[in-house]
């Protein structure tokens, strides 16, 4: 049995308390501290929320690891938990997590969240403020308070966070991102990202489905949790949740935190500035087919100038291949980044190792060695007192806040479509500030970093 962090106590959710807690605990979150191992020996005795889909990836890849016993299985749906009990025959089941967590008890050290988005941070939350350690799939939360709630609550909890956007310690991320800090471009004057996939591509409604039978091995009600309560239809269990605001978010909700961390990692990037949004249309059920959103960042030592513009687009929307200065024989990746320097250029696909542009000017240049590690290893050594993460969510929450926030500003699009071109209207760009949690130019969009909770389910 391992030695877990102190419980903390619930945090305040009135807006006063929480700008308060924020401001005090701002300059405390950069390292939160290791809890070690109270014997060196001993195993990780881990629970899942989640026994299959990505839920199972990290199961298998989480278990892999010799020092690992899983505990407890937690899943609504009584028919997902064949491929976890292949693994680890002989685990418990449960159907609530609520129920697992008291159950357990002290024999729970860590808790892997694979559950679809909604649930994220309630789950981690309960499982942090019991002292557990935490691995949490991207995009960590739904909404940029929930990113915020859970930096700010593992950080007074100290214990080891992981969020699941394992490419960050792949050899193809860990190296472009090196490339980026050692000058291999020079200072970087802007980024592009983008992703092949759509905001609602999955099911292609525009309102919910109609009411479905509810099957009789899936707990509807648990399913929903945070959510505001609607009829069980196939198009939102189990996997074509993520095209629902209620559930998921969307492109960018999908694949930010995969496509903007190594941008984050190589730039040292936190928080933006300033956020503007176009989308294809948008209601408030589904998440637009393609968007483009620029995000305005402070600069630093590593960029060219004050600020730093980052475009995030999707839906089959990429940048001009000719930024890029690539072989005209060549094309931008269906899916990736593409790093605008002053001395060259930098193309990292996802997930593929980086090229450097122009071809002429980088001829004859020698890549560093670098190796891929294990995400979930790093995680599971962290909790047994070795080196500190470094996706924990002190790093990972504010990439997170940045993905929500680019949502946010996506949503304020709802009913603002110009009828003569079929475009948004031109929005007035966000003006974030970080340290208030506010924006300076539109309160009113304020009530869009967070949500309304089902009664009984409030974080």
């Amino acid at each position: 049995m391992l030695a877990r962090g102190r419980s903390v106590p619930a945090m305040p959710t009135d807006r006063r308390s929480f700008l308060k807690t924020t401001s005090l605990a701002a300059s405390t979150l950069a390292f939160p501290a290791v809890v070690k191992s109270a014997s060196p020996n001993s195993k990780l005795q881990v629970v899942s929320v989640g026994a299959n889909g990505m839920a199972f990836s990290d199961i298998k890849n989480i278990g892999s690891h010799a020092k690992v016993q899983y505990v407890g299985f937690c899943d609504i749906d009584s028919t997902r938990f064949d491929k976890a009990d292949a693994e680890h025959p002989g685990v418990a089941h449960f159907t609530d997590f609520r129920e697992m967590f008291a159950k357990l008890g002290d024999k729970i050290d860590a808790v892997n969240v694979g559950t679809p988005d909604h649930m994220h941070a309630k789950v981690a939350i309960e499982a942090i403020r019991k002292g557990k350690h935490v691995y949490c799939q991207k995009p960590l939360a739904h909404t940029v308070w929930e990113a915020r709630q859970m930096r700010l609550e593992a950080a007074k909890a100290k214990v080891v966070t992981q969020m699941g956007n394992q490419i960050h310690s792949n050899l193809e991320y860990r190296l472009g991102t090196r490339l980026i800090k050692e000058g291999a471009i020079g200072k970087v004057k802007e980024v592009y990202s983008w992703v092949g996939v759509t905001g609602n591509e999955r099911n292609k409604r525009l309102a919910p489905a109609p009411a479905g039978k509810v099957p009789s091995h899936v707990n509807w009600d648990l399913w929903i949790g945070v959510a505001p309560m609607r009829d069980y239809a196939p198009c939102y269990h189990p996997f074509v949740w993520r095209d629902w605001q209620d559930f998921g978010g969307g492109a960018l909700g999908d694949f930010g935190c995969h496509i903007l961390d190594p941008v984050f990692t190589a730039l040292g990037l936190n928080a933006p500035t300033h956020i503007t949004a176009e989308n294809s249309g948008v209601n408030d059920q589904i998440w637009p087919t393609n968007q483009t959103i620029e995000y305005v960042f402070p600069g630093n030592s590593l960029t060219a100038g004050k600020t730093l513009k980052v475009t995030w687009m999707d839906g089959g929307l990429r940048p001009d291949r000719k930024i890029a200065k690539m072989p005209d024989n060549l094309d931008l990746p269906k899916s990736g980044s593409v790093f605008i320097g002053e001395e060259g250029n930098m193309v990292l696909a996802h997930v593929a190792g980086p090229r450097l542009y122009p071809v002429e000017k980088f001829t004859g240049f020698k890549y560093p060695k670098e190796q891929g590690l294990s995400h979930w290893h790093r995680w599971v050594d962290a909790c047994l007192g070795g080196e500190p993460t470094t996706d924990g969510f002190d790093y990972a929450g504010p990439l997170a806040e940045t993905v929500q926030l680019g949502n946010v500003a996506t949503r304020l699009a709802i009913g603002e479509i110009d009828q003569r071109t079929g475009r948004p209207l031109d929005l007035k760009t966000l003006e974030w500030d970080t340290n208030a949690f506010a924006f300076k130019n539109n309160p009113a969009a304020d009530k869009l970093l967070t949500k309304t909770y089902r009664e009984g389910w409030a974080i």
